[in-house]
């Protein structure tokens, strides 16, 4: 769980499009930023991003809400890591919610030189993380999109 991060903001109308509803670039913006965090977290070092494997929008987050952003490393290569990233819709006065985005991130390793670097083994010892990850794998193996 050392990669899992969580963050809140509260949907003020600057981050809002015509319709009063959080405009999808900047739930994009905070979705690379959150699973950049996951990914430097892991790999102990900087990171690139290298790809947005795909992003599901499949609802709004209403101004005066919180969108909550999660992610977590998911699987690794040798100096890749693949980021599972989500965003959901938070209620402030009633903490309902509901999931809105959904994304897969593929970030890189780098050294002082922006040359990729190596990352270190994924381990999953709690049960919280053991469910998060099989929670990532049903969602690969439900996805239409996959090769």
């Amino acid at each position: 769980m050392d990669t899992y991060i969580e963050n809140r903001t509260t949907i003020r109308p600057s981050h809002a499009n015509n319709l009063d509803t959080t405009h999808g670039g900047n739930v994009l913006k905070w979705m690379d930023e959150i699973g950049a965090t996951s990914a430097i977290r892991f790999a102990e070092s900087d990171v690139l991003t290298t790809r947005m494997e795909q992003t599901n929008f499949g609802g709004p987050i209403p101004v005066g809400e919180s969108g909550v952003i999660e992610s977590d490393v998911s699987k690794l290569g040798d100096t890749t890591m693949c980021v599972q990233v989500r965003t959901v819709r938070e209620g402030l006065r009633t903490a309902e919610a509901e999931r809105t985005t959904e994304s897969r991130r593929v970030y890189v390793a780098i050294d002082e030189s922006f040359e990729s670097r190596s990352v270190p083994e994924l381990a999953v010892p709690s049960d919280r993380g053991k469910a998060f990850r099989e929670a990532a794998r049903e969602s690969n193996e439900n996805d239409d999109h996959e090769n």
